[in-house]
């Protein structure tokens, strides 16, 4: 029996539907939510996040947030989210190179701070994964199956 399963933003409900299964990354690792799953409250890391409903699979990006897994339903509240149609792989490789480029050049430089440098690893990092589930959409490789997960 499918469990509710929703993704908020700040900004908006990105996602509602009964679903079969959720496999997203975690702190501590990679998850695999099924119905009548125990109590979980745990923050989850800039990732992929697969949801099957039926035969239907689809993923999505998400940068932080939190995991909040109820017997009843799946509540993701995360930074950023975004279905794989949603990604402009255009935009996401551009941001990918802009932190890359930074790292590359402002790693050593003295006025480069520690700050700075962790933003931008987190944003190569969000970049990645943008790329990674808009390619898959796309039929090219990119992001986790749940063939993978199993």
């Amino acid at each position: 029996m499918p469990v509710q399963f929703e993704i908020v933003t700040q900004e908006r409900l990105v996602y509602s539907e009964k679903v079969d299964m959720v496999v997203v990354d975690g702190l501590d690792g990679r998850l695999g939510i099924l119905p009548n799953h125990s109590q979980l409250l745990t923050g989850l890391k800039v990732s992929e996040l697969l949801v099957r409903r039926g035969k239907i699979e689809e993923v999505f990006a998400v940068s932080g947030g939190v995991l909040d897994v109820r017997p009843d339903r799946i509540l993701v509240l995360a930074d950023t989210a975004e279905h794989s149609d949603e990604i402009d792989l255009k935009r996401a490789d551009e941001a990918r190179k802009r932190a890359e480029k930074f790292l590359e050049t402002q790693w050593r430089a003295a006025a480069s701070t520690a700050e700075s440098q962790l933003d931008m690893m987190s944003a190569l990092r969000r970049a990645n994964v943008r790329l990674r589930v808009g390619r898959q959409r796309r039929g090219t490789l990119g992001a986790m199956t749940f063939e993978e997960t199993s």
